[in-house]
């Protein structure tokens, strides 16, 4: 059984900083503390380098199966492990799209000859297939949701509450949303369609896919959620007026739960000038006050993750007129780095870094031994290290469509190393192994 014995790290784990070792036996983290011995291990030393959790990102878009052309399991799973992100839970709008159990369990047989991450997969939900949707089991699924899902002319559920009210009460697992009123952009879009025609500006994205749609909707899902007290968690919250409508609370005690991704942390409105398109979301990329609330939004518990909303397109998919231009970008490979480029700015404790990327990802999702470094606990381990500025550049992208909107952009720390269920897979630029990862197993909802 293969040993790893990592010393000298400086864990950064469940709100605290300290030195320690840990010995990696198998998958499993068997020992963490000071001064470990065994002559059986491999040893590493990490030199006073940070040891953090593996990111979990819940909200991916690889593509896998039928949109292939730009992105699958293997090359985004590589780029993720790559940007340290050893488990990530994907979304059903694929081709075709993830709306029985057995394309589901498809999914997850593609998974386990491609992925070098642990993964999981979401169950798709639409007005056709309720009793299809409720009946996946919620300890080797890690949900059902809408997001990325527009099947014959039928909106979002955010836009159906007498959907919702059937949803809603029957639902026993962790429904998953995307929040955005239809009717508002619609009536955004016809308004600068009148001024522009088919040549929309890209910089009024955040104006036709405003604040105020997203706010509606998403108090429309809570008032509706009130009255089941089911479990439910809003994806991609992008808006100051939003993260006002949620609770500080532990997360242990809450019902509903709400993530914000890198790119409303990490760009605003005043980017568009430059990146254009490249930054074309769904929700949008908004003002720098809704950025900044968001960041206070995670530090004071109000939002409970961080994930990515991972989308990669073609960049002929991410040209022509505003209303041809595919909304998404790819993310998972600098997603970390990022938020340690906040961490160094100021605008987010390292502490909190890692307890939204891993600790509170997998306390929503109720995940079986993932998302802490403790004894026992899967050895999903990254380490990053300090280093001279460096830019990101295109030839070191991992991405199937090779390009990012995060190319020319300066960092100044760089993943070093990561583990996947105790398998050192990634180290200093390269892969060290094919496929790793496990399918992850989750608690009951209650």
């Amino acid at each position: 059984m293969k040993k790893y014995l990592i010393t000298n790290a400086l864990l950064i784990n469940e709100g605290q900083m300290k030195p320690s070792d840990v010995l990696i036996v198998g998958e499993r983290i068997e020992r963490i503390g000071n001064v470990i011995s065994d002559p059986h291990a491999k040893v590493i030393d990490l030199h006073g380098n940070y040891l953090i959790p593996g990111m979990i990102d819940d909200q991916v878009h690889f593509r896998d199966p039928g949109l292939t052309y730009k992105a699958d399991i293997h090359t985004e799973s590589k780029a993720a492990v790559a940007g340290g992100i050893t488990s990530f839970m994907d979304m059903p709008n694929t081709i075709p799209n993830t709306l029985t159990r057995a394309l589901l369990e498809e999914k997850y047989q593609l998974a386990a000859q491609k992925s070098l991450a642990n993964y999981s997969f979401f169950m798709g939900v639409t007005a056709a297939n309720l009793d299809e949707a409720l009946r996946v089991d919620n300890e080797s699924v890690c949900g059902i949701t809408d997001d990325g899902l527009y099947l014959e002319k039928q909106e979002i559920l955010a836009n159906n509450p007498e959907y919702l009210e059937k949803l809603f009460s029957r639902a026993e697992t962790l429904v998953a949303l995307h929040s955005e009123d239809d009717s508002i952009i619609h009536r955004n879009l016809r308004f600068y369609q009148k001024q522009y025609g088919d040549r929309i500006p890209v910089e009024l994205h955040p104006a036709i896919r405003s604040s105020e749609a997203c706010e509606t909707a998403t108090r429309r899902v809570l008032d509706i959620q009130k009255k089941y007290n089911n479990r439910l968690h809003f994806f991609h919250i992008s808006t100051a007026a939003e993260a006002k409508l949620f609770s500080p609370a532990p997360i242990e005690k809450k019902r509903v739960t709400a993530e914000a991704c890198i790119h409303h942390m990490c760009f605003s409105d005043a980017d568009y000038p430059v990146l254009g398109s490249k930054i074309m979301w769904n929700p949008s990329v908004k003002s720098e006050e809704d950025r900044v609330e968001l960041l206070k939004a995670l530090q004071d518990g109000r939002l409970d993750i961080i994930a990515t909303d991972h989308a990669p397109h073609s960049l002929e998919e991410k040209t022509g007129n505003y209303l041809q231009i595919k909304s998404g970008a790819p993310m998972v490979q600098h997603a970390l780095l990022m938020l340690f480029e906040l961490v160094g700015r100021g605008e987010l404790a390292l502490t909190t870094l890692v307890d939204k990327t891993s600790h509170r990802v997998a306390d929503c999702y109720k995940m079986v031994g993932r998302g802490y470094i403790r004894e026992g606990y899967f050895a999903d381990l990254v380490e990053v290290a300090p280093s001279p500025a460096w830019t990101a550049s295109t030839e070191s992208l991992f991405y199937k469509c090779a390009w990012s909107p995060v190319v020319g952009r300066t960092f100044q720390h760089e993943i070093r190393r990561t583990f996947v269920s105790g398998s050192l897979c990634f180290q200093d630029g390269k892969f060290t192994t094919g496929q790793t990862g496990k399918r992850l197993q989750f608690h009951k909802i209650r």
